[in-house]
């Protein structure tokens, strides 16, 4: 189905017969050439309503991951006047997510080895552990801003987990036909816990004085940092919820698989790492995915420290970013169910978003230039944007992870992403270290 949407070229596998029997249509790799194999087991598979809740448990896992990684951005203002933060401070917080990827790689090893129960439990006890250090009462602000840096590391320790594990678990789970709607929900649900911190932060946590007027007669440090600390206790307590449901229920795999290929046996670790750093194809895909949505990732990491020079405020810097990506959540989890159907116009979707994208993207740069451009910058155009750019962006992420694991089987899933996530994590820094360095008044 959807085959002659694509061309001969397209539909020819990423890494060819190198990696073992390839069909003829890239939309139906991973069945197809699981089926050629002499080991693969017979029969269409099964699948069990159960596969709904280990879907909700994991995916609320990385929304909770992502509401904790994206806490300080959001009220960097207000983080300011209650801890004494700098831009340092507020970049930094926000960069322990992708240091936090610098052992993708063991995690990428313990989910291919140990399963998706022990890396889950795991996952969400290190997210426990960082939202329960970040709540410990201590007067001197100096070793509680310190805990507050460890909690946000140890936050960033989950990311490779809920960023990679996604279409492994679709895969164990779910048939075929049903596999691209669960990656995207799975992989969808983290970005958009980032974006309800953009909602919950600066609708809580009041503004300081000077930025929100409505605020002025209550703003003092210590009300603030009473906001701010009721935020940090909820969300620990939501994270000690779902590890303690992860805990009581969250089985490895299904007693019989969904379909041939999660059935099927994939090449070792070693062997995946190899066939993939060594194909230049498959590295400029990669590429492709990891420096528009990294750069973005760290972009609306620190919106609001983005927009305080053009005078946003960091409620409306909140909406703004709240809205851009949950814009992307839902047109993504959209599209990955059409893509379920017509596989063959997986190209031309990305093609499609990633224009839209360059659009948006131009028309923001274009309006925040005003005084060369002489275009108004105004609360519309910066709404409009901002929130189309995340629309196009993160649409494509489900889509991309898709395209990914269909075209290098029988290399495991959790590999194939770990990479393509690990290079989003290092642009996404490198551009967080440019900001810092920028605001700090290093590079003016």
């Amino acid at each position: 189905m959807g085959s002659g949407w694509s061309s001969e070229e397209e539909r020819q596998p990423l890494l060819g017969p190198a990696l073992g029997p390839a069909p003829a249509a890239a939309w139906r790799s991973r069945e197809a050439a699981a089926a050629a194999l002499p080991a693969a087991a017979p029969g269409p598979g099964r699948v069990y309503g159960r596969r709904w809740l280990v879907l909700l448990l994991f995916s609320l896992l990385g929304f909770a991951q992502g509401l904790v990684w994206n806490t300080w951005g959001p009220i960097q203002n207000s983080a300011r006047q209650a801890y004494g933060f700098s831009s340092w401070d507020i970049a930094l917080l926000v960069l322990w997510g992708p240091i936090g990827f610098l052992p993708c790689f063991a995690f990428m090893w313990l989910l291919d080895k140990r399963g998706l129960r022990i890396t889950v439990l795991l996952t969400s006890f290190l997210v426990v552990l960082g939202t329960g250090l970040r709540c410990i009462p201590i007067a001197d602000l100096m070793l509680k801003r310190r805990l507050i840096h460890g909690g946000q590391l140890l936050n960033g320790l989950a990311g490779p987990t809920v960023m990679n594990a996604a279409p492994f678990l679709s895969t164990t789970w779910f048939s075929a036909d049903e596999r691209a709607t669960a990656t995207a929900i799975a992989s969808m649900l983290s970005y958009l816990g980032g974006a309800c911190a953009f909602l919950v932060g600066p609708l809580v946590v009041p503004a300081p004085n000077g930025t929100s007027p409505l605020f002025a007669s209550e703003n003092s440090r210590a009300h603030i940092k009473d906001r701010i600390e009721t935020v940090l206790y909820a969300e620990f307590g939501v994270v000690c919820l779902l590890f303690s449901a992860t805990l009581a229920y969250f089985p490895p795999r299904p007693p019989l698989p969904p379909s041939v290929a999660a059935a099927s046996q994939r090449l070792s670790y070693r062997r995946s790492f190899c066939r993939l750093l060594s194909n230049l194809r498959f590295l400029m895909i990669a590429l492709a995915y990891a420096i528009p949505l990294g750069v973005f990732a760290g972009w609306s990491g620190v919106l609001d420290l983005i927009l305080t020079p053009v005078h946003v405020s960091q409620v409306d810097a909140g909406w703004i970013g709240f809205w851009s990506i949950v814009g992307g959540c839902v047109v993504g989890i959209a599209m990955a169910r059409f893509a379920d159907f017509i596989r063959g116009m997986l190209k031309l979707i990305l093609l499609l978003l990633f224009s839209g994208a360059t659009i948006s993207s131009t028309w923001f740069t274009l309006t925040c230039l005003n005084s060369i451009t002489h275009l108004p910058l105004t609360t519309v155009t910066l709404y409009a944007s901002c929130i189309l750019l995340g629309v196009f962006l993160n649409s494509s992420i489900p889509i991309f992870f898709e395209l990914f694991v269909e075209t290098v089987y029988p290399v495991p899933e959790g590999i194939t992403c770990g990479v393509v996530t690990f290079l989003s994590n290092m642009f996404m820094g490198v551009l967080l270290f440019f900001l810092t360095f920028y605001h700090t008044g290093v590079l003016q």
